[in-house]
């Protein structure tokens, strides 16, 4: 009889037991799906680029002249290097440009005749170089000015052009469209996540992630280096909605 009772609570704690893990399974079951629905949805995102461009025009010009100058003496060197300057800074304030703007560099003098070793010395012992730079806001004015330059050389002025010392254009309010230019980008960006969600069938969701690409300012070809193009690309990760 003992037996009996005994063998039957035993099988009645198995019969639970059964029965509660049968709905553990159930249920973690069911957790595990929505979990697993849950993910899914959240994973759902696409990741596009966004452009923007500008041309925008220069607004700061650099026109270096440099020139150079000989002679056998220390004296003669120092009198022409100042008569030379003089002659740029005449011919720039002719043009109208403010003296102000106007800034030089110490000369760099080579003695030729140390740099000899039993070849032909030069006629000239000493020779110097300098620059003057001209920075300005006159864009237009440079470029009006630029061939009447020519008129130095006849002068005596003996300008050294070369890529070190090329007059360059510069674009400096790049702060000022700055907003605009990403907002610009972003706007691209939005629209190319909405063709890819109206293909797949998905909605634009929410901006998970962006970044901002740097800003690029290049010549708009090498013919007009006084018009700038500005660039700015931006990657924006949205999420997918059904």
């Amino acid at each position: 009889m003992a037996g009996n009772i005994r063998n039957t609570a035993i099988l009645g704690s198995a019969v639970l037991l059964g029965g509660l893990l049968a709905l553990g399974l159930v249920w973690s079951g069911s957790y595990i799906k929505g979990a697993a629905e849950v993910w899914q949805q959240s994973s759902r995102s696409v990741t596009v680029r966004g452009l923007a461009e500008r041309e925008v025009p220069a607004d700061l010009v650099l026109w270096p002249f440099n020139y150079s100058v000989s002679a056998n003496s220390l004296g003669d060197l120092e009198q022409q290097l100042s008569s030379d300057e003089q002659s740029i800074r005449d011919f720039l304030q002719a043009q109208g440009f403010a003296s102000e703007h106007v800034s030089s560099t110490p000369p760099r003098i080579t003695d030729q005749f140390s740099n000899q070793y039993g070849g032909q010395r030069p006629d000239e012992r000493y020779r110097a170089e300098a620059t003057l730079l001209l920075r300005s806001p006159d864009v237009e004015g440079v470029i009006e000015a630029i061939p009447s330059a020519t008129s130095l050389v006849r002068e005596g002025v003996l300008l050294s052009p070369s890529y070190e010392y090329r007059t360059e254009f510069l674009f400096t309010g790049l702060d000022a469209i700055k907003p605009e230019m990403i907002a610009e980008a972003t706007a691209d960006a939005r629209n190319a996540a909405q063709q890819f969600a109206e293909d797949s069938g998905s909605q634009v969701g929410q901006i998970r992630q962006a970044t901002q690409g740097y800003f690029s300012i290049e010549d708009l070809d090498s013919y007009t280096p006084q018009t700038k193009r500005v660039r700015v690309v931006t990657t924006v990760d949205y999420s997918l909605q059904d």
